[in-house]
């Protein structure tokens, strides 16, 4: 078995932040975010990286993002454009919105040859998620299910105070195994907890100790298989109901999955505090972090010399 893959999905274009947060300077030396999550990955093991990007970014993501981790780990590239479709299928007029996670991973399949892990450009998951990750996939292999994982976080450890997140709140097997994952839009932090609205009118509360998925998976290429699958048949039904807005989501194609009894995903408990830049008034705060945390030498300075 080859050594697990880093896929990174970096293609979205941050219309809440408002602007490309995938390259934004977060670090004492102008690092990204980014590069937390592959520095604490490469520690954990992982030898090998794809960034999922748009061909529009290419020149500046590679120069800023990806030519310093190149000295250290061997990187590819995959592209994830809207016009990337099954033959037979074609752009909605008006779209522009990207087909969602399941299809940025999608969009990686000839580069993915070994058990592999797949993040969000723009979140910090911690270092004991990527050794957690990079212990399963070392030993993973299908049998008669599909074996795959997913990090799962506290949710009170992954909102921000600076609007409302998006996030796939789970349901988990006393056995430490996910039922499900349902995606819900609209989730806010306030004084009176974490609370969730279809309406932005009634609100919910949500136990701050449910688990989420913040996109931290591990999977046997096996999943590509079933993406191809999936993907036109999402094609011709979400999609053409909901042309311009419809997504084609990684949780809910396991959820799916999980339905059919096809997989199991076994779920890896993180108690890191989420960092993130939803928004850009969350830059502030996750400069601090990784500044407290350079301080105290968990990172080098520069993060890569």
């Amino acid at each position: 078995m080859r050594d697990p893959i880093l896929v990174i999905m970096a293609a979205g274009m941050g219309s809440r932040y408002g602007g490309l947060k995938q390259m934004d300077p977060i670090g004492p030396c102008g690092e990204v975010i980014l590069h937390y999550s592959i520095y604490d990955a490469m520690r954990a093991g992982f030898k090998r990286v794809i960034f999922l990007i748009k061909h529009e970014i290419e020149k500046d993501f590679r120069s800023i993002v990806g030519d310093p981790v190149a000295k250290h780990m061997e990187v590819r590239y995959a592209f994830q454009q809207l016009d990337t479709l099954p033959e037979g299928f074609t752009v909605p007029e008006g779209r522009t919105k990207p087909w969602g996670t399941g299809h940025a991973v999608l969009c990686c399949r000839d580069l993915i040859d070994a058990p592999f892990c797949v993040i969000n450009a723009d979140d910090y998951y911690g270092p004991s998620a990527f050794k957690s990750a990079y212990d399963f996939l070392t030993h993973v292999t299908d049998d008669e299910k599909k074996r795959y994982m997913m990090v799962g976080y506290l949710l009170k450890n992954t909102v921000t105070l600076n609007g409302h997140v998006s996030r796939g709140l789970c349901e988990v097997s006393e056995d430490g195994y996910l039922q499900k994952v349902t995606e819900t839009t609209h989730i806010i932090s306030c004084c009176d907890g974490v609370l969730t609205t279809d309406d932005e009118q009634t609100y919910t509360k949500i136990p701050e100790n449910t688990f989420v998925s913040m996109n931290m998976w591990g999977f046997t290429p096996s999943l590509l298989d079933t993406l191809s699958v999936e993907f036109p048949a999402f094609l011709s039904s979400a999609a053409r109901e909901n042309p311009l807005k419809a997504e084609f989501f990684l949780p809910s194609v396991v959820s799916a999955m999980l339905a059919r009894d096809e997989a199991t995903v076994q779920v890896l408990p993180s108690l890191d505090k989420w960092y993130g830049v939803t928004y850009r008034q969350d830059k502030p705060d996750v400069m601090l972090a990784i500044t407290e945390m350079t301080n105290l030498g968990q990172y080098p300075r520069p993060l890569w010399p």
